[in-house]
């Protein structure tokens, strides 16, 4: 390993001066791994006023088109990555699912005793497994909102892209189902619907920035896609949920 961090970068092997390589942005002080690096990269991009993290919330917030445009015209590296924003809010989310001890998304099969001709046992299971498996079928929601943005506005981008931009999306949906635990817990446990209501509008906020033109339009696409995406998601993941309880 190269040691003269003031005029090469380890990483490409190229000169560079200041604290990060002009050519990869690695930074130059890197010596032997130890926990103090370790646990300050994390605080760097988790915690820093400029890391990926914050600047990928804050623009999901307050300007989403911008930041999906920036990432599909190729303005990546000051955002976080699609799919690891997504993993990490979801994440997140069972982290504090776990803490609370309230289930944020209980609210996709709804109680089975107010239905009289079903096995309530059988459907109890495979709420129980939809809700602790949260973190696998939530993929389920993102290949079906990719596929009704591709749908609804397919001469735009390719389904590779839309498949980004739903990951972004999702992985939003998340933090709103996380702060819906809070509410939930401490407030009132009967509008377990919230996040999701909270989060059809934020859709339609996000398409319109997205696309920026014929607004009217592309806001009446955007709530009927995401109607059916969010029906299209509890079918299909009752659906396996189902199955792979009658198979045990």
């Amino acid at each position: 390993m190269n040691t003269n961090n003031n005029a090469y970068c380890n990483n490409c092997d190229l000169p560079c001066q200041g604290r990060f390589c002009p050519t990869c942005g690695q930074r130059t002080s890197v010596h032997k791994v130890t926990f103090k690096e370790t646990f300050q990269d994390l605080a760097d991009q988790l915690l820093s006023l400029n890391a990926p993290l914050l600047q990928t919330l804050k623009m999901l917030v307050i300007n989403p088109g911008y930041l999906l445009r920036d990432y599909l015209y190729g303005k990546r590296r000051r955002y976080y990555r699609p799919i690891s924003f997504f993993l990490l809010t979801t994440l997140f989310y069972l982290i504090i699912r776990w803490l609370v001890g309230s289930e944020g998304l209980g609210q996709i099969i709804g109680d089975p005793k107010a239905n009289p001709f079903v096995d309530s046992d059988f459907i109890y299971q495979a709420r129980d497994f939809m809700i602790e498996n949260v973190n696998n079928l939530m993929f389920i929601f993102v290949a079906v909102l990719a596929l009704a943005m591709k749908l609804f506005y397919r001469r735009y981008y390719t389904l590779a892209e839309y498949f980004a931009v739903s990951f972004y999306l999702i992985g939003f949906y998340m933090v709103l189902v996380t702060l819906n635990l809070f509410y939930i817990r401490y407030v009132n446990q009967n509008i377990q619907y919230l996040s999701t209501l909270v989060m059809n509008v934020y859709f339609v906020y996000a398409m319109v920035s997205f696309f920026g033109h014929r607004k009217w339009l592309t806001a009446i696409k955007a709530f009927i896609a995401f109607i059916l995406s969010y029906v299209s998601f509890v079918l299909l993941a009752s659906i396996i949920s189902y199955i792979i309880i009658a198979l045990k």
